[in-house]
């Protein structure tokens, strides 16, 4: 049988440690990540925990495979579109394993429509330029949601805040394609309380890509970022990751240098909740699964 670990799959790699491979490699099929694996799911044209989960050539239904190992099944979990490394298990797993929290996560590739992918408008604390969604109704990609449980979203929700907002985006005007059919009625997203980069052409610059490439590009646009974090992508990072003072001031340097379109499209749908919404509250949309 394949070997299903992390390392095997070439899926371990941790941007966090590494900020030059930032955004990681995303989850490529539906699968669950348990831990330093990660199963390949069967999918079903019914609800995500119907799927089977494949493991030691037996398959088990998803939701009775996380009951068995103690974990929340899927209707009690938060679907959350990961746009940049939540996408990539390696980076989810040490995430939640550095804080002794169980990294079994379903994620899912799912087709979402009305998201562009940029760059959000500061330096993370890693060192690198992390990425942002923004609003584009034409546009379609495949992004990974990962379902987090409420431990597991509160975790996440640490790493993001307060550089990134959390909002819930509405199937109805985000059309979200399950790999099932099943078009998901809402699911969460973080977008960048910082804004978009923009590129030379004044629209947002597309982000997820090689992070060496798109800091050399910025360091090329800008003599004050060249002076403060150059002389090249790996001295950036170095710098940036270890000084807090270097990042809020290569940060300034975008909005000064007139990089950065505000981030206000999303506000609409900001999640300000007392109680989240859970997957067993966002019924399919339309007919879109069998009755």
């Amino acid at each position: 049988m394949k070997d299903r670990s992390l390392e095997a799959l070439g899926l371990d790699g941790v941007p966090a440690r590494e900020p030059l491979t930032y955004p990681g490699r995303p989850t490529p099929e539906p699968s669950l990540l348990t831990g330093d694996k990660l199963l390949q799911l069967d999918v079903r044209p019914l609800r995500l925990g119907e799927w089977y989960v494949e493991e030691q050539a037996q398959q088990h239904r998803l939701d009775q495979a996380l009951s068995d190992l103690g974990q929340v099944v899927t209707g009690r979990r938060h679907p959350v579109i990961a746009v940049g490394s939540n996408a990539s298990p390696g980076q989810v797993s040490h995430k939640l394993t550095r804080l002794g929290i169980p990294a079994t996560v379903p994620m899912v590739p799912v087709r979402v429509g009305g998201i562009g992918v940029g760059c959000s408008g500061h330096i993370s604390p890693a060192g690198y330029v992390a990425g942002t969604p923004y609003v584009a109704r034409d546009a379609s990609a495949v992004l990974v949601v990962a379902w987090l449980d409420s431990t597991q979203l509160k975790a996440v929700d640490d790493t993001e805040f307060p550089d990134y907002r959390r909002a819930i985006l509405p199937g109805d005007e985000f059309p979200m394609t399950m790999p099932s059919g099943e078009r998901l009625s809402g699911a969460y997203i973080y977008f960048s309380a910082h804004g978009v980069l923009a590129g030379p052409d004044g629209i947002p610059r597309p982000g997820g890509g090689d992070q060496s490439e798109l800091l050399a590009g910025l360091l090329a646009q800008s003599d004050r970022l060249r002076e403060l974090l150059g002389p090249d992508p790996a001295t950036w990072v170095k710098k940036a990751g270890t000084d807090p003072a270097l990042r809020e001031e290569g940060t300034r340097i975008f909005g000064s240098e007139g990089w950065v379109l505000p981030q206000t499209d999303f506000l609409p749908y900001l999640d300000d909740s007392a109680e989240l919404r859970l997957y067993d509250d966002l019924p399919p949309l339309g007919d879109s699964l069998p009755s």
